[in-house]
């Protein structure tokens, strides 16, 4: 019985030893393995001195800077249309022409009543004549005593009163006169004539459809001349970058239906009133036109042709400058001075409790490479393009910074971290 419980208690000092032998290597591994500092993976490249072009991107269509809608003044039936869409014409070419069987009616109505009117003004002419001689002679008898003053009064109120009349027919001819020179116009806007010389870019009627004039309405927009040979791109710039557009500026163009080539182009014009989109909802935004005068035209470009431009607005030289990825923001803790007052009234638990007059204040680094250390270092930026941004303080020429991952220099790096420098993949490499 003796020797039974004595193998029992081995077994059990075993056991528990074996457990313990366990436990000790968990934890010095743990502590080893803990004290192990990570090795984080980078690219790198050097600082170095390059030219930065400052550039604002907007997309837009493709129009003629010079064009002319085409609406006529009169209402009718077009009974003559020699020209197509596509055309070429000269200036005061036949465009379009309108019935004008109501307004030759019109004008001969007109003509008719201007010559009544004169008939009518000459009789009260020889009448007002005849009634002023007798007014004269009256007005002689009755200074020499020969005429009583109820005769002189009855000779000088027809004198009046066919005055009146003479007067009347006068404003009557006038008036028959206007409404023919009217009646005339109206003739004469049934025939519309190119008003200069382009290409006929939209037309939106045919022979025998109705239009109407836009003496009471807008009118029906019959046809669009345009000038091809002038061509420009409006664009809308966001109301935080048409402050850096001014007119003078460079463009780069690019038009949908021309793939990747690019046309010059130069800025002439900045729209000085809003072009509002989404009002009154979250995807409100505000954008300005900027007109754009194309400076080598292709003959293929079309009015309403979709385009992206990219407007260059400032270019700088020979200036340190690092890709635009590398440099990232990190806050920085600023104590604030505190009034006196406050101060006094901050409690040791308020102190404990919360960091009193403390601002987060971020700041842009970049990560220096120093015997394969990333080193932290603020720097203050400038002008940038798509790829690249000017560094103004921090860095010098020929020094090594972190280019990628991206994940690495947002997060993973800090002051100090080790690093391994890989090589940037080469896209047109053979797999």
């Amino acid at each position: 019985m003796a020797n039974g419980k004595q193998k029992k208690s081995k077994k059990k000092v075993y056991i528990f030893g074996g457990i313990g032998v366990v436990l000790v290597a968990l934890i010095l591994f743990a502590l080893l393995g803990g004290s192990k500092e990570e090795i984080i993976s980078v690219q790198i490249d050097p600082v170095i001195k390059r030219d930065i072009t400052q550039t604002v991107s907007a997309t837009g269509k493709i129009s003629s800077e010079f064009k002319v809608t085409i609406t006529p003044e009169v209402t009718g039936e077009i009974v003559s249309l020699p020209v197509k869409e596509g055309d070429k014409v000269k200036k005061g070419q036949l465009l379009i022409k309108i019935k004008a069987d109501a307004y030759v009616a019109q004008q001969q109505r007109a003509e008719a009543n201007l010559s009544a009117a004169k008939s009518a003004l000459a009789m009260n002419k020889a009448q007002l004549d005849k009634v002023t001689a007798d007014y004269n002679r009256m007005k002689e008898l009755h200074a020499k005593k020969l005429a009583a003053d109820a005769e002189l009064e009855t000779a000088k109120s027809n004198y009046l009163s066919n005055l009146a009349n003479y007067e009347g027919a006068q404003a009557t001819v006038l008036q028959m006169d206007a409404s023919l020179k009217e009646t005339n116009q109206s003739l004469y806007k049934t025939t519309i004539n190119s008003p200069m010389d382009g290409t006929i870019s939209q037309l939106n009627v045919q022979l025998g459809d109705r239009v109407l004039g836009s003496g009471f309405s807008q009118g029906t927009d019959i046809m669009t001349v345009c000038d091809l040979n002038t061509i420009i791109s409006t664009v809308e710039v966001d109301e935080n970058d048409v402050v850096l557009v001014a007119i003078g500026d460079t463009a780069r163009i690019k038009v949908d239906a021309y793939g990747d080539r690019i046309f010059k182009g130069v800025v002439y014009q900045i729209g000085n009133s809003a072009v509002e989109k989404g009002t009154g909802t979250q995807e409100q935004v505000v954008n300005f036109d900027v007109k754009i005068r194309v400076v080598d035209p292709d003959q293929g470009l079309r009015p309403g042709m979709s385009c992206n431009a990219t407007i260059e607005t400032k270019t700088i030289n020979n200036v340190l400058s690092v890709p635009i990825q590398s440099v990232t923001a990190r806050s920085e803790e600023v104590k604030t001075p505190q009034p006196a007052d406050k101060q006094e009234n901050t409690n040791v638990t308020d102190k404990k409790d919360k960091k009193v007059g403390v601002n987060n204040k971020p700041k842009e680094i970049v990560f220096v490479i120093d015997n394969n250390k990333a080193k932290m270092r603020e720097v203050k930026t400038g002008l940038s393009d798509d790829n690249f941004i000017e560094i103004k303080e921090g860095l010098k020429d020929g020094e090594k910074i972190v280019t990628g991952s991206y994940r690495a220099i947002s997060r993973e790096l800090n002051e100090g971290s080790k690093v391994r420098i890989e090589e940037k993949k080469n896209p047109m490499a053979k797999k």
